[in-house]
C-alpha cells in the first residue's frame, strides 16, 4: 500500500514539474494573452473584457484575460517585464516610452510595437466663466493645474503651453490629480485646469452642474506648432453642448488611446488579434461609447510608434 502511494505521490510531483515547464502554454497548446487595462471604473477596463471575449471566441487555441491596472504608464512596464501581452496605453505615453523621454527618461522600451490606434482621449482645458479666462494667453499669472507630477497629463499642459509661447514661469503651477483639480476648480482655489480624457468627462460635468464653464481653445496656430514637434498629437472639436452651458463647438487636440503588444509577439498571432477585433466592432460598442470611433479607417491615425508586422499586414490588406 505504501509502495502505491510512493508511485501516485511521484507521479503527481512529476505532471506538477511538467505543468511548470510548459512556457505558459497547457497541454491543449493554448496561447494564454494578459491584456493589463486601467482602473474598474475607467474605459479600458470594460474595452479590456470585451476584446478578451472577442479573441477567446474566434481565435483557436487563445486564453485571453483583462487584468485591472494602473493604465498607461504602468502598462508599458507589465509589458516591458512579460507581464501582459496587450496593453492599453495613451500613444503619447508609447511614444515616451519607445523614444525614452519625459517619464521613460532612464527607462527606455525600444521592443514596443503598434497593434492599432482606437479612439481619442482630449485634452479639456477647463475654467469657470468667471475666472475671465477665454484664450491660453490669459493664463498668464494664474494658477492653472497641470496634473499630477510625472503624469500623461502634466507633459500634455507642459506642450501645449509651450507651444502657445507660455512657459511654467508665466503661470502658478499645481501639480494635481484629476480629481483634485476638478475639487479645487469647483471650489475657486484654482483657475484653470488640464483634463486629458474622452469628453464628456463626468467631472466636467458636475463643475458644469454647479458652475458656468469656459474650454480654453486650442487655436489651429498653436496646434499646428505642436503637432510639428510632437506628432502623436491630433486635433479634435469638442461639439457645443457637450456641456452644461457650453454653446459653441471649440477647438482643441487630442491624444489616442491604442493597443500595444511586444516586438517579440509572433505575426500570426498580432495579426488576428487586430483581425478579429475589427470583426467584432458591435462587441465593443456595447462595452463602451467610444467603441463607436474605433475603426479599421482610423487605426494608424496618431500612430506614434513602429506597427508590429502582423498589424501592418492587416492594414496593408485593407489598404488602410
Amino acid at each position: 500500500m505504501k509502495k502505491a502511494l510512493a508511485l501516485v505521490a511521484a507521479a503527481l510531483l512529476l505532471a506538477v514539474l511538467v505543468a511548470g515547464c510548459s512556457g505558459g502554454q497547457n497541454s491543449g497548446g493554448q496561447k494564454f494573452i494578459n491584456i493589463a487595462t486601467g482602473g474598474t471604473s475607467g474605459t479600458y477596463y470594460p474595452l479590456g473584457g470585451a476584446l478578451a471575449e472577442i479573441w477567446n471566441k474566434n481565435i483557436k487555441g487563445v486564453n485571453a484575460t483583462a487584468q485591472s491596472t494602473g493604465a498607461s504608464v504602468a502598462n508599458v512596464n507589465l509589458l516591458k517585464d512579460g507581464k501582459a501581452e496587450v496593453i492599453f496605453v495613451q500613444n503619447d505615453i508609447a511614444y515616451y516610452a519607445y523614444n525614452g523621454t519625459e517619464m521613460f527618461k532612464d527607462n527606455k522600451y525600444e521592443d514596443i510595437r503598434g497593434l492599432a490606434t482606437l479612439y481619442p482621449e482630449t485634452i479639456q482645458i477647463v475654467t469657470r466663466a468667471d475666472k475671465g479666462i477665454k484664450t491660453l494667453s490669459d493664463l498668464k499669472g494664474k494658477k492653472v493645474a497641470v496634473g499630477a507630477a510625472g503624469s500623461g497629463t502634466e507633459a500634455n499642459a507642459r506642450q501645449i503651453l509651450e507651444a502657445a509661447g507660455i512657459t511654467y514661469n508665466d503661470i502658478q503651477v499645481q501639480y494635481l490629480s484629476f480629481a483634485e483639480a476638478a475639487n479645487n476648480l469647483k471650489d475657486g482655489n484654482i483657475d484653470a485646469a488640464f483634463v486629458t480624457a474622452g469628453f464628456p468627462t463626468a467631472a466636467v460635468q458636475d463643475i458644469a452642474a454647479q458652475h458656468k464653464i469656459v474650454i480654453i481653445p486650442v487655436d489651429d496656430k498653436t496646434a499646428d506648432a505642436l503637432i510639428a514637434k510632437y506628432p502623436f498629437y491630433t486635433k479634435m472639436v469638442i461639439p457645443a453642448n457637450t456641456y452644461n452651458g457650453q454653446t459653441e463647438d471649440v477647438k482643441t487636440v487630442s491624444v489616442k488611446s491604442m493597443l500595444a503588444v511586444s516586438s517579440k509577439m509572433d505575426e500570426e498571432t498580432a495579426y488576428n488579434l487586430v483581425k478579429t477585433m475589427y470583426e467584432n466592432l458591435e462587441r465593443l460598442k456595447a462595452a463602451h461609447s467610444v467603441g463607436e470611433l474605433i475603426k479599421p479607417e482610423t487605426g494608424k491615425e496618431g500612430m506614434s510608434i513602429p506597427l508590429h508586422p502582423g498589424a501592418e499586414k492587416y492594414f496593408n490588406e485593407k489598404g488602410k
